[in-house]
């Protein structure tokens, strides 16, 4: 398909060749950001499932066949701002074709059958998106895009590659190729590497920002989500916070300790047995990757020993045994050997009990 065609089609076009009805010649395309945010408000209208995959196809085939070069130009100088935010609503507003309906509260998680449209919806998501990455991988100088939109989309592949009731073999398949091609799109070698950046040299013309993490991006598209009035509706959230989190390691962890901590102290505090133990296993991932000075810092070794040391009060023996573990490695931090090997003692003795 010819992209004018495809944009003729969409009844996409310059606002001042939108009364034609024929495609539009190759010179005589629409600026590109004009185009994406014609493009974003399509996306969030109101439509069908049916109509709105078609239109996520036109997507897909618009990364795929339109030249790189007027995809991915600026319009001056001084566009690249506005070129890189407009890629950013327009990877928002695909993503939220693919979102999550609400828990209406913290007691249950929805039923299956509340998830039915999400998988195809999800999968064709990843796939435009990952048409996108294969285009933006084709060309230089434009890692401060990629770097734009790399939080958004491991937001999503996280939400999808994992075995949930949200998603299918195919959906799950899709969002592990969409994290793929990420990884080879921006130089990361793993997962670890694309969210903590740095521990390797450049090759010799490879741009500096490739080396770049994306944990602060990550948070800052979690944070809203991650609050006491809200995380509990959103089903999906904790698991790409803890997939995140427990994939930093020293000396990555601590520098973003204050965006961390909250959050798995929220899940520890839940009264849900899975809730309890996820959250548990982030502080015990926490103690381990933090130096002893920052968790002494502003109380918070005793936050955490207060926070874990109530569970042991529970009936739940997987709770009790989990959080058991933490505090045996939580005391070497907290206390001075005197005290220390008495509360070693006792830990341990519970433990085989």
């Amino acid at each position: 398909m010819e992209l004018s065609s495809l944009l003729h089609d969409l009844h996409l076009s310059s606002s001042s060749s939108s009364s034609s009805d024929k495609p539009l010649p190759s010179p005589y395309l629409p600026p590109i950001t004009e185009l994406l945010s014609q493009l974003q408000e399509k996306l969030i209208g109101p439509s069908s499932d049916s109509e709105t995959s078609a239109l996520i196809g036109h997507v897909e085939q618009l990364f795929k066949i339109a030249d790189p070069n007027w995809l991915f130009t600026a319009n001056q100088d001084d566009g690249r701002a506005e070129l890189q935010e407009a890629y950013s609503n327009l990877v928002s507003a695909l993503i939220g074709c693919a979102s999550l309906p609400l828990c209406e509260d913290d007691c249950s998680s929805l039923p299956a059958a509340a998830y039915q449209s999400v998988p195809n919806l999800a999968q064709a998501v990843c796939s435009a998106l990952t048409a996108l990455l294969g285009t933006l991988g084709n060309g230089g100088s434009r890692t401060g895009l990629l770097l734009v939109v790399a939080p958004h989309l491991c937001v999503l592949a996280v939400t999808h590659f994992q075995d949930q009731p949200w998603t299918s073999s195919s959906s799950r398949a899709g969002a592990r190729s969409l994290q793929e091609a990420l990884l080879r799109t921006g130089g990361w070698r793993d997962s670890p590497h694309l969210l903590m950046g740095g521990g390797s040299q450049t090759n010799e013309g490879e741009e500096e920002g490739k080396n770049r993490g994306i944990l602060g991006g990550i948070l800052d598209i979690l944070q809203p989500q991650l609050t006491k009035d809200l995380w509990h509706r959103y089903e999906a959230v904790k698991l790409v916070f803890a997939w995140t989190l427990l994939q930093v390691t020293r000396p990555s962890l601590s520098p973003h300790l204050s965006r961390l901590l909250p959050p798995s102290l929220l899940l520890t505090d839940h009264f849900r047995q899975e809730n309890c133990i996820l959250g548990v296993r982030c502080l015990h991932h926490i103690v381990l990757n933090t130096p002893a000075a920052d968790l002494r810092q502003f109380n918070r070794a005793e936050v955490l020993y207060q926070a874990l040391f109530k569970h042991l009060y529970s009936a739940d023996t997987a709770v009790i045994k989990s959080v058991l573990f933490c505090l045996l490695d939580l005391l070497v931090v907290l206390e001075k050997p005197p005290l220390l090997s008495h509360h070693l003692f006792i830990t341990q003795e519970a433990l085989s009990a």
